[in-house]
């Protein structure tokens, strides 16, 4: 390793020190930080700079690389705001003298809309986890409870599936009507659980004692090194079972179903800020988001049902 790239590894460590100290950064977080830095990094040392003296036009000619590589926008703007935001940390902290990277701005992109499943698909969904339980050796049947559990909590509470995996196994108290949850940052939240989920959860803990599967802490418990089941894990179950369902698998996902949890509620009156709550995003704006789903949807009604829509329009009389 060179020394430039020494030096720039002291630095990117101090950024993801306080990150995580400061700001509650989860290992997710830090572990995407640390590789889009190191490959700024390793960038920088090739042309014979280093983050501690790269100036703009550097920062520019970087991002610019990126995209003739073929990453994505959002990729690319994942890369500047880690960027972005290393130089802000080096600056308040008097490492940099300037802030190169200020006055960049990042790629023009589309806000995309979230995939949603209809509460029709939802319902095929919880329906084929649901007949998978009956049948089956004592192993697949637990297999496939658990499958049903995961899906019913999630659909329920539309919490995060990094949330969701690492519940703890006091989530299924018989008496539990909320789930204390530490999101992102730190923050906790209430969110309430109804009766479709509570019965999953003591439908998979009863199966879970007739296999003698043991005590664990968690509630989904695994033999990896997390100790608890992995989001990757759930989520290829989760496709095999949309395809089960008659889905296309490449529509499901644990974080499509925390869409649709979002999407129906308020496509049912519920008010934006208690679904921002309920998500626990830090700002309403990423919760309404949901709000223009709703309004291609109300177009989509009125184009396919009004019995007007299909005709000319009546001239003015």
């Amino acid at each position: 390793m060179s020394r430039r790239a020494k030096s720039d590894q002291v630095y990117v460590d101090l950024f993801l020190e306080m990150l995580a100290a400061e700001r509650g950064a989860s290992k997710n977080t830090l572990s995407a930080y640390a590789r889009d830095l190191a490959n700024f990094s390793a960038e920088l040392d090739a042309s014979g700079s280093a983050i501690s003296d790269a100036t703009s036009d550097q920062l520019r000619a970087y991002l610019a690389g990126l995209a003739k590589r073929g990453l994505a926008t959002a990729s690319v703007a994942r890369h500047l705001s880690a960027i972005r935001q290393l130089y802000r940390f080096l600056y308040t902290e008097g490492h940099r003298s300037d802030d190169p990277a200020a006055a960049i701005e990042g790629p023009k992109r589309g806000r995309a809309l979230p995939k949603v499943l209809s509460i029709a698909e939802v319902d095929r969904l919880l329906q084929q986890a649901h007949a998978a339980r009956k049948t089956g050796s004592l192993s697949e049947r637990l297999r496939a409870t658990r499958l049903a559990c995961l899906l019913e909590v999630l659909y329920a509470t539309g919490l995060r599936v990094s949330e969701l995996v690492a519940l703890p196994d006091s989530a299924a108290r018989r008496d539990q009507r909320m789930l204390d949850i530490r999101g992102k940052g730190g923050r906790e939240r209430l969110v309430p659980l109804n009766n479709a989920a509570k019965r999953a959860m003591s439908d998979y803990l009863a199966l879970r004692e007739e296999a003698k599967a043991g005590r664990s802490k968690w509630l989904f418990p695994s033999f990896g090194e997390a100790g608890h089941l992995t989001r990757q894990h759930f989520a290829r179950e989760l496709k095999s079972l949309a395809g089960a369902a008659g889905l296309k698998s490449a529509r499901v996902s644990p974080h499509v179903l925390r869409h649709a949890f979002a999407s129906h509620l308020l496509q049912n009156g519920a008010d934006l800020r208690v679904v921002q709550t309920l998500l626990g995003h830090a700002d309403i704006s990423t919760t309404q988001i949901y709000t223009h789903v709703l309004a291609e949807r109300l177009k989509s009604l009125v184009r396919d049902l009004h019995p007007l829509a299909e005709k000319q329009k009546f001239p003015h009389s």
